[in-house]
């Protein structure tokens, strides 16, 4: 098959192949075709996220996984890439990459308790991808792993004394990043149709806003010093959680956008640039068309020439997948970018 090339006619392949597979467009899906299909999408953005993810798949290991680590949090944020741009993953240019990423995922989880990797955060952020995966990908696997993968979080939350979640499944104590990862990857798996506790929900958000200072900036383990990425975790999370009116919800948000510039230097980066593009999308549309003409300038710049990727401290795989997110949501095809917040 012809590659598709522009936004338009990916929905239109992607839409063709799941219904020639008796299947049916996700919800956020559905809505872009009717919300979005006459946004266009700027040349230079679409030029880099393709010249990114040729890098991406240039790089691959046979195993579908990315960097010498082979964490399946850094092939999450791989594959998330690629379904965000609207590629049809059943017979486009990316199908291969994009299966060869799931089946990597799987063989990561623990059969008996569906623990995906050694970290919570490779097994939060494997979760979201499953989620994003799910009806879109056609393999009978996802939907079991998907719900075995929410299983544990929500286990894992029951057990903690703050009902939230740090490093492993046991961890009785708890961190906003990590966490933030969960209830991430829980908003995507109820969008996906898996049924979710209210309750959970509502207990990581406490969890989140007891983390919070007076100047709206969120801790790392408890009430702290502000941090870029972690201001739009906070933000992302009460939005997703339908808070971002609350007073916390607010003021998360007011502390966010003190980042919007000076933030380069940090080790955390992409990791905020992943969470930040999703906060302003979210929370206010105004805000985030700011945001994200100066983000576009900002990565462009610098994208490597050579080859299409960019770097950072936590691999060049890592930085490419996450600044390609944070580039993804003038596509708006991943359920996950559904906006649920009012975002006026």
């Amino acid at each position: 098959m012809n590659k598709t090339n522009t936004p338009s006619q990916r929905l239109a392949a992607l839409g063709m192949a799941m219904l020639l597979l008796g299947g049916a467009l996700p919800s956020a899906t559905a809505q872009s075709i009717f919300s979005y299909e006459d946004n266009k999408i700027p040349p230079k953005v679409d030029n880099a996220y393709e010249s990114g993810l040729q890098y991406l798949k240039s790089t691959q290991r046979s195993d579908g996984s990315w960097g010498s680590s082979q964490q399946p949090g850094i092939t999450a944020f791989c594959l998330l890439s690629i379904l965000a741009h609207g590629e049809d993953p059943e017979y486009g240019p990316y199908a291969k990459v994009a299966k060869k990423a799931v089946d990597s995922i799987l063989k990561a989880m623990n059969e008996k308790n569906g623990y995906i990797g050694t970290s919570m955060y490779n097994h939060g952020f494997a979760t979201l991808a499953l989620a994003e995966a799910y009806g879109t990908i056609q393999d009978d696997r996802i939907g079991p792993a998907l719900k075995k993968a929410v299983d544990l979080i929500l286990s894992a939350q029951s057990r903690n004394a703050q009902a939230a979640w740090r490093y492993s499944p046991e961890s009785t104590d708890a961190d906003t990043t990590v966490s933030g990862a969960q209830i991430v990857a829980l908003v995507a798996a109820r969008n996906a149709g898996l049924e979710i506790p209210d309750e959970a929900m509502k207990k990581a958000l406490r969890y989140m806003q007891s983390c919070q200072r007076s100047d709206g900036s969120i801790g790392y383990t408890s009430q702290g010093s502000a941090s870029a990425p972690r201001s739009a975790i906070g933000t992302l999370v009460f939005t997703l959680g339908k808070t971002e009116q609350s007073p916390a919800g607010k003021a998360s948000f007011q502390n966010l956008k003190q980042f919007q510039d000076g933030v380069s230097s940090s080790s955390y980066f992409h990791y905020y640039l992943y969470y930040a593009s999703q906060a302003y999308f979210h929370t206010n549309n105004k805000e985030w068309e700011t945001w994200n003409a100066k983000n576009i300038n900002r990565v462009l710049r610098l994208q490597s020439r050579s080859n299409g990727s960019w770097t950072g401290s936590h691999g060049e795989a890592f930085a490419t997948a996450t600044t390609l997110l944070s580039l993804a949501l003038n596509y708006r095809f991943l359920p996950i970018y559904e906006r649920s917040g009012s975002a006026h």
